[in-house]
């Protein structure tokens, strides 16, 4: 009994050595974070950061703990700072990541406000790249890495979600960002296929392969839904040849369930994936991007050549399509709802004038025509008369 207590108060001033709460104060509230720095940090070189992000019910030592990140980061000699979400009156933290989660969500908390605060902040303090900083989070955290992708991807240059998917209403990302996602089959907390889980917040989880081809139409991706890897222990897919070369990945485990692949198992939750380890590939993937990006130029005259008009849009039953001539033949259309999923797809052999959605139902979709040589898509509202 003494050796395990020794060994807890052992374990307690290590945590206090290498990792110090701070806090910064923005709208009235004083916002805490753990901050890790590498155990030989000198402040003499900019370093990457990862802002890590904990699920609902988590804390910064929380997923300290169940990620392993601050090992990680010592080994390869990055930060990791671990915000805090704002407490509810019974000491609950959440992220308001549109969609999710509680008390964060339902008082419209301004997380991205905090976020992005928190990173001036510490890059005015710290020695970090400012085109090196990535987001990752665990279940409400993994949402809120999304929405950090979505309203601020001029300071965040990839996410990596854990355990958890996207839940946002409006998605328009001024740039393309890489993303490595991590999931399991088993998990019944956010689940895979999408709907309502079995956690406490009762929400609407989008599926989330359909996140994944969302992002893929935000992202330009020519190469969509590549199964790269298909075994009895994971399934690996991938989009490619995206804006600026980017990629995304999606690692899904058929162990583990809703926890950090790799990780610690917390008291309460699931087994963590024996076959991945979230920490390794993430690093791996983070170091491909930065938010310098060198083929913008040309990505930009690219879009401005290749550019779908719709009119009237919005629309209520034909809309009016006129698209460049190299999509006038041997193009495949498709009709995209808001979450990436594929509502309609036919190969264009002529060029296509108009196109009827009196069949949809009112709503937000994509219309997409594609190549073999590259993909460009165009928003449209679809409304009654």
């Amino acid at each position: 009994m003494m050796k395990n207590v020794l060994f807890f108060v052992f374990l307690f001033c290590s945590i206090q050595i290498s990792a110090q709460y701070d806090s910064i104060f923005i709208d009235g509230v004083y916002r805490t974070y753990l901050l890790h720095l590498p155990s030989d940090y000198d402040g003499s070189t900019e370093l990457q950061l990862i802002i890590a992000m904990h699920g609902g019910f988590g804390s910064g030592p929380q997923l300290e703990t169940q990620s392993k990140l601050s090992e990680k980061g010592d080994a390869a000699g990055f930060i990791v700072v671990y915000p805090e979400g704002v407490p509810s009156p019974l000491n609950i933290r959440t992220w308001n990541a549109g969609g999710c989660c509680g008390y964060s969500m339902n008082n419209d908390i301004d997380d991205v406000g905090f976020i992005s605060s928190l990173i001036d902040s510490l890059d005015y303090e710290l020695a970090i790249d400012p085109d090196r900083i990535y987001a990752t989070g665990m279940s409400n955290g993994a949402f809120m890495s999304y929405r950090l992708a979505c309203e601020i991807p001029g300071k965040i240059a990839a996410i990596a979600p854990v355990a958890g998917t996207m839940n946002v209403d409006l998605c328009e990302p001024s740039r393309a960002v890489p993303i490595i996602q991590f999931h399991s089959f088993e998990d019944s907390n956010v689940p895979y296929l999408g709907g309502i889980g079995d956690g406490v917040s009762n929400h609407y989880n989008p599926p989330i392969d359909s996140v994944q081809n969302a992002w893929a139409v935000l992202n330009n991706c020519n190469i969509v839904n590549d199964t790269l890897y298909e075994g009895l222990d994971y399934t690996h897919i991938g989009w490619s040849d995206c804006a600026c070369m980017y990629e995304q990945q999606f690692y899904i485990t058929t162990d583990g369930g809703h926890s950090w692949p790799g990780g610690m198992q917390s008291p309460l939750g699931d087994p963590t994936s024996a076959f991945i380890n979230a920490n390794d590939l993430m690093w791996d993937f983070f170091q491909l991007y930065s938010l310098e990006c060198e083929s913008t130029a040309i990505k930009e005259n690219l879009v401005k050549k290749w550019k779908i008009s719709l009119f009237p849009n919005p629309v209520v039953n034909v809309v009016n399509i006129q698209v460049p001539v190299e999509f006038s033949n041997e193009t495949q259309l498709s009709i995209l709802d808001i979450n990436g999923k594929i509502l309609f797809s036919k190969n264009v052999d002529a060029p296509l004038n108009n196109f009827d959605l009196s069949a949809f139902s009112n709503g937000v979709y994509f219309i997409r025509f594609q190549n073999n040589e590259i993909s460009i898509s165009e928003k449209i509202l679809k409304i009654s008369r």
